[in-house]
């Protein structure tokens, strides 16, 4: 008969419970120091994705590769408040979530809320909210005077491949002809072409392009579609850097910035 004293079984059981954990030490998952938030203090270099094409959000000078615009503003203030430098790293709408995902930047600027890109990336807190309106030539004035008058079959209507439009187009007009296109292409200028009939953004840029090409025309619909809240794309799991940037722009609201860059960059809400 075998005879165990109270040494023997704890020498016993510390050998047994040692390689577990080893080995939980290994799998456990990375703590919040290891996430965004760290990373950006550690390297002090926030690096944000931006498309440069959506007037007065963001907007990119080919001849100098700078950019300007409302997000712009956001990012470079959010950087400075970090006390950390702002890299802006250029990305299109159908990457702008594999972007955040894949690590490339930390995060977007402005990007419409929708269940689909809330799938792979997470959200801030909104700061502002768009309408979607359809923008046609000025000659077409009589043709098209509300939604219904593009939802025909000898109408054809473009959007950006990637953007909340892409299916907002689909949606609106089952019965049009629907014309994707792909950036750095925009959808304005299959109009300005005459490729397209007409084409849907917010209402926020919608403006901006009337008042650069005087020929086109926002379409006098009786209300504008999809209004959408935008906010900053993230990485889906980081819920320190969501908290975070979550703070920054309760503090920043309540202290008028935001009002302020709506007021500089006269956006229409």
């Amino acid at each position: 008969m075998l005879k165990f004293t109270t040494s023997t079984i704890g020498k016993t059981i510390r050998k047994s419970i040692a390689p577990v954990v080893v080995a939980l030490s290994f799998t456990a998952p990375a703590s919040a120091a290891d996430g965004v938030l760290a990373e950006i203090l550690e390297t002090g270099t926030l690096k944000v994705g931006t498309t440069g094409d959506w007037d007065p959000m963001t907007m990119k000078n080919p001849a100098t590769n700078k950019y300007k615009g409302y997000d712009i503003d956001v990012v470079t203030e959010l950087a400075k408040d970090l006390e950390v430098e702002l890299e802006l790293v250029p990305t299109d709408w159908k990457t702008l979530v594999s972007g955040v995902t894949a690590g490339k930047y930390h995060m977007t600027g402005s990007a419409s809320i929708s269940p689909g890109r809330a799938k792979a990336a997470g959200y801030t807190d909104s700061y502002f909210a768009l309408n979607t309106v359809p923008l046609t030539l000025a000659t077409n004035a009589d043709r098209f005077t509300d939604w219904e008058d593009m939802n025909k079959e000898d109408v054809t209507v473009a959007a950006t491949l990637g953007t909340t439009q892409e299916q907002q187009v689909k949606n609106f007009f089952p019965n049009a002809k629907h014309k994707i296109i792909e950036a750095p292409a925009r959808d304005f200028q299959e109009v300005l072409a005459g490729r397209a009939d007409a084409h849907i953004t917010s209402n926020v840029e919608a403006f901006k392009l009337v008042a650069k090409y005087p020929q086109m025309m926002v379409v006098p619909v009786k209300e504008g579609r999809a209004r959408t809240p935008i906010a900053m794309l993230v990485p889906q799991g980081d819920q320190v850097w969501i908290n975070y940037l979550n703070t920054w722009i309760k503090l920043k609201t309540e202290r008028g910035f935001f009002n302020q860059l709506a007021v500089k960059w006269q956006l229409s809400n």
